[in-house]
């Protein structure tokens, strides 16, 4: 489909460059023609009063038409090289303007086709993910309705599982639908106290940190940054909640606060299994993934950092991600200091 498509964007190049080019060659071919046509009638004024004064005889005077045809000769013969030339530059332009239409032609269609595979790979995956809770709800209800006899704890049970994977796709809509806002969103940054905003994020991950018995260590500088505030916990929630959860239970994670060079650095870093690096181009992609997250038998959809970067590209932020040396994921999130008052 895109083949076709950037064939058909290349003739349209080339069709408005030769169309361009075409014209341009006209003007040109006019404009010499006239230029030439003027350089001869002066030639030839100015040798006419030469030979008058040179022949005081009348009868030995050339001539008129023997000038003309003199000039036309040399016209004809200057319009065909012109003619040879411009066409030989039209040539090469079909050539380079043709090679150059399909690579524009490439560069222009490139960001559409990587949107419309990322939309291929999301629609896919997004309806895997949804039609997993769905198969199991269906096999339990099915299994448990074949029974003749089945107890109240049986039923609670049943139900109970049943309520889980609801659970599961309603957290999986809540997630589509933040980044579909974060998307559209216009955030009003503002300078707030960095401290405030790490620790509301804490608090958002410290009901999944106690459920594994997970320390959540703070090393923060206090100072003031430029962003929006309940977003920016949000996304250093989103990062605390991943540690918690790829790490060991009984294990630290610890968040850093740094001011340096005018930029304020917040670190999140867990010791579980770390970033492959063939995954860390992708991690960010929604509903993506790595082999080491699945090996780990974690639960999750691969929304939650598709939302963090999403976050931090509304607030106009860098987030990147790296292994520790000791193994472990760091994730780094980049924003500006806000400016002291004097």
């Amino acid at each position: 489909m895109f083949r076709s498509a950037r064939l058909k964007l290349t003739l349209f190049y080339l069709t408005i460059l030769l169309v361009f080019s075409l014209s341009l060659t006209a003007c040109v071919r006019l404009l010499a023609e006239h230029e030439y046509m003027q350089s001869n009638d002066a030639q030839r004024t100015e040798v006419r009063k030469l030979i008058l004064h040179a022949f005081e005889v009348p009868q030995t005077k050339p001539s008129d038409s023997a000038f003309e045809d003199l000039q036309e000769d040399q016209a004809a013969l200057v319009r065909a090289h012109l003619n040879d030339d411009l066409i030989m530059i039209n040539l090469v332009a079909l050539v380079i303007g043709g090679v150059m239409s399909y690579w524009f032609a490439g560069r222009t269609l490139q960001p559409i086709e990587e949107a419309h595979e990322a939309q291929k790979r999301f629609a896919s995956d997004a309806s895997h993910e949804l039609r997993t809770p769905l198969a199991n709800m269906k096999v339990e209800n099915e299994v448990f309705l074949r029974q003749k006899h089945f107890t109240e704890e049986e039923a609670r049970g049943l139900i109970e599982s049943n309520l889980e994977e609801v659970q599961r796709l309603e957290n999986l809509s809540r997630n589509l639908l933040a980044l579909t806002q974060y998307e559209r969103a216009a955030l009003e940054l503002a300078p707030v106290a960095a401290s405030h905003v790490l620790t509301l994020a804490v608090q958002h991950a410290q009901k999944s940190a106690d459920a594994k018995q997970v320390r959540i260590v703070q090393h923060v500088a206090d100072v003031r940054i430029v962003t929006h505030e309940d977003s920016l916990a949000e996304l250093v929630g989103i990062l605390l909640d991943n540690a918690v959860k790829y790490g060991p239970e009984k294990g630290t994670v610890t968040i850093e606060g740094e001011a340096k060079s005018g930029q304020y650095y917040v670190r999140v870093q867990d010791e579980g299994p770390g970033v492959d690096p063939k995954d860390a181009p992708f991690i960010f992609d929604r509903l993506y993934r790595g082999d080491k997250a699945r090996s780990s038998k974690v639960s999750g959809y691969g929304l939650g950092l598709s939302l963090a970067k999403q976050i931090a590209d509304a607030n106009h932020i860098q987030i990147t991600v790296g292994s520790r040396p000791k193994g472990g994921a760091v994730f780094t999130v980049r924003l500006p200091l806000a400016k002291q008052q004097g």
